[in-house]
């Protein structure tokens, strides 16, 4: 018997996903249907409750879905709840939906395969939406030296580092205060989309630094265009996507595919 799982956003026509699930199904030679659904932007819950009626054991979620999400499971992750934001629904035998969120384990797991150290470094995280809310967890459990999160508006980013500060050193403030150098700089925002790039000083990164962009592209976003100019490596998102992907597999199914083939076919389809 085949199990039906999908993911829902709005749009969605653009998701790699199911091509992403159909690979990993192929590896691990789990039987499974993976589809997107565009959910109505008023009604989720209902796109939800009519797929697992129609069969849908489980379903990823992106935006402008994910806080929605988070408040329709009967139980949530530790890492879920602390997030406020869900991309993985489980369907339960006993018909409870539980949710979980798998984008920071994407992002550390793909940093980890880069071989970039996060122990005892120095971190920057730009934005501070629901992208970087997700991520902090994971991201601090890695022991970093310090985290700070910059955003546009200050408050935000500040209330956001108080939300995580039993969990290590992070600070929050607006872009005119960071001040250099980082090991490591992510760019959560969603400026890249826009061609936009947050304003930043050019003394940003030390020696031997990484730029991680969570967005991706057949070409470098002009964030890691700049941060590539400036002498730091540069990383795109796609790892993560496929990261993430892999841990939701995972949550459903108890296996674990192999991420690089899957990351090295996309990459060549860009």
């Amino acid at each position: 018997m085949t199990d039906r799982y999908c993911v829902f956003g709005h749009p969605i026509g653009h998701s790699r996903s199911p091509a992403i699930h159909a690979a990993f199904a192929e590896q691990t030679g789990e039987a499974i249907e993976y589809t997107a659904i565009e959910a109505p932007l008023d009604d989720f819950v209902g796109a939800w409750r009519a797929f697992v009626a129609a069969g849908g054991r489980g379903a990823n979620v992106t935006v402008p879905f994910k806080e929605e999400a988070c408040r329709l499971c009967d139980d949530l992750s530790p890492r879920a709840r602390r997030a406020g934001a869900v991309n993985t629904l489980i369907l339960e035998a006993d018909g409870r939906t539980r949710g979980d969120t798998t984008d920071g384990a994407g992002l550390v797991s793909d940093l980890a395969r880069q071989g970039v150290t996060l122990a005892g470094a120095r971190v920057l995280v730009l934005g501070a939406g629901g992208a970087v809310r997700g991520v902090l967890e994971p991201l601090l459990a890695e022991g970093p030296a310090t985290l700070h999160v910059a955003n546009r508006t200050a408050e935000k980013a500040r209330a956001l580092a108080a939300d995580f500060k039993d969990l290590g050193p992070v600070s929050g403030g607006g872009f005119d205060g960071v001040a250099g150098p980082y090991d490591l700089v992510i760019n959560g925002t969603s400026a890249s989309l826009g061609g936009e790039l947050p304003p930043l000083p050019e003394a940003l990164f030390a020696p031997g630094a990484t730029a991680y962009d969570m967005m991706y592209g057949a070409e470098p976003t002009v964030f890691l265009r700049w941060a590539g100019e400036r002498g730091a490596r540069t990383i795109d998102g796609l790892g993560m996507l496929v990261g993430q992907a892999a841990e939701s597999f995972f949550l459903w199914r108890g296996r674990r595919p192999d991420v690089v083939p899957v990351l090295e076919a996309l990459r060549k389809a860009l």
